[in-house]
């Protein structure tokens, strides 16, 4: 487990996970995934050309998510928090993907979600 026992290690902490989000949700994601996971857009082709399942943008979600909760719990070495950031990122990618939030919105609830990550590390809840 990480340890964000004083100012420095915890704003290093913090560094090192918008470092995982920022190689996660932009090189790490591509076109597939980004315009895949909204389900009001058309589904992309398959890599063999043929045609997408049905629900693919659930699938592609999940895949984006599970990139996040990879790095967080890399970082971390907590794989609740690995969970927890799933979770959340499922969330506000769908309630961007929905129209409700602009790409900054979306961007501000995720750096608020590791702010979070590396209050709850420095209280020692994890």
């Amino acid at each position: 487990m990480v340890s964000a026992s004083d100012p420095a290690s915890a704003l290093a902490l913090l560094f090192a996970l918008l470092i995982g989000h920022a190689f996660a949700d932009f090189p790490l994601q591509g076109e597939f995934i980004a315009n895949g996971k909204n389900r009001h857009l058309p589904a992309p082709k398959l890599g063999d050309g043929g045609e997408p399942p049905k629900f693919l943008w659930i699938y592609l979600m999940s895949a984006h998510s599970l990139i996040h909760a990879g790095f967080v719990w890399a970082i971390t070495g907590s794989m609740l928090l690995g969970f927890a950031e799933f979770v959340i990122h499922w969330a506000i990618d769908s309630v961007k993907c929905e129209g409700r939030t602009s790409f900054g919105q979306d961007q501000g609830l995720h750096v608020a979600t590791k702010l979070v990550y590396v209050v709850i590390i420095w209280i020692g809840w994890f």
